[in-house]
């Protein structure tokens, strides 16, 4: 096992300016409190997680706050911040690029800079777009971008349209519904099977899609063009992260689902707490039902795939 030299695709920044926009919009992850954070902290919380590099994302809810203009400059802004830390310490940090969403034109040139000048390792998007999931056709150009470049989208939950349940935030019990949501939304619209150089890794091992993925094959029935088989298919071509998903239950459910080479670590700080990572970390670790170097992959060698340049870290 090689857990100290784990490759993280699950973490997130919050540079001081996304903050300070965050709270002139009162937004917040769906309910949840922003956490405090900063580069030395998370080098240190790494450490002590046997985490080698972290690859960094903003996290919910995204940069769009309802002004095309705004939502450019702020990502922007977080973009080149994150660069920065990524030149810095490459051996410590990666970078998915923020997009603004759903300015598509926006989407389009910010990638196109994030990729070709600031040499990102790929993007991030929200499981939703006020409202609005990623089979939809309006981001169909960003798809045929993405894909024509073979990048790597991570996708991450987001508030969604239903109301939060009373005094649970989202990100307890919306989130996992709000990924589920837009893979099946992704894979019935076609994205999954007609673009298939880029690669899209679901947070948190794909909320309950692995558990019920057999049942989704029946949205084939209501998708013109579409079969069991297919929709089957096209769910498999996900990448999963085990972002607090590790547990006794989840863990089997994934490694069943997922094709080979697709599973993930990740571990969500900082807003999931230390003491929370490490007790999925734990279960990770003392699984026993792995496939001989199946733990190590997980922990490094299939993200090295994805990641070519991490591979000497």
């Amino acid at each position: 096992m090689v857990a100290s030299r784990r490759i993280d695709v699950h973490q997130h920044l919050v540079p001081g300016a996304y903050r300070e926009v965050m709270e002139r919009h009162g937004a917040t992850a769906a309910g949840w409190p922003t956490p405090a954070w900063d580069a030395q902290s998370a080098i240190a919380m790494t450490d002590r997680r046997s985490i080698a590099t972290g690859v960094l994302s903003v996290s919910s809810p995204g940069t769009h706050f309802g002004d095309d203009t705004e939502a450019r400059a702020v990502a922007r802004s977080v973009n080149e911040y994150g660069a920065e830390l990524v030149k810095d310490r490459p051996d410590r940090f990666g970078i998915f690029a923020s997009l603004p969403l759903p300015d598509v034109d926006g989407a389009l040139a910010e990638a196109a800079y994030a990729l070709d000048e600031l040499h990102a390792d790929g993007v991030v998007l929200m499981s939703n777009v006020h409202g609005r999931y990623l089979g939809d056709k309006e981001f169909v150009p960003l798809w045929e971008e993405l894909d024509a470049r073979g990048a790597v989208v991570f996708v991450h939950p987001t508030g969604s349209a239903l109301p939060m349940l009373d005094g649970l935030p989202g990100p307890v019990v919306d989130f996992p519904f709000d990924t589920t949501r837009t893979a099946l939304h992704m894979t019935l619209n076609g994205v999954m099977s007609r673009y298939t150089r880029m690669r899209v890794i679901l947070s948190h091992a794909g909320g309950f899609l692995p558990y019920a993925a057999w049942r989704f094959t029946l949205g084939a029935q209501f998708s013109p063009g579409a079969t069991p088989e297919g929709v089957l298919a096209g769910l498999r071509r996900f990448y999963f992260d085990t972002a607090l998903s590790a547990s006794p239950s989840a863990l089997p459910s994934l490694l069943a689902f997922a094709a080979p080479g697709h599973v993930l670590y990740g571990s969500d700080p900082p807003f999931a707490a230390e003491e929370h990572g490490k007790l999925f970390d734990s279960m990770l670790d003392g699984y026993d039902g792995y496939e001989p170097g199946q733990l190590d992959a997980i922990n490094r060698g299939d993200a090295e795939v994805l990641f070519p340049r991490l591979g000497a870290a």
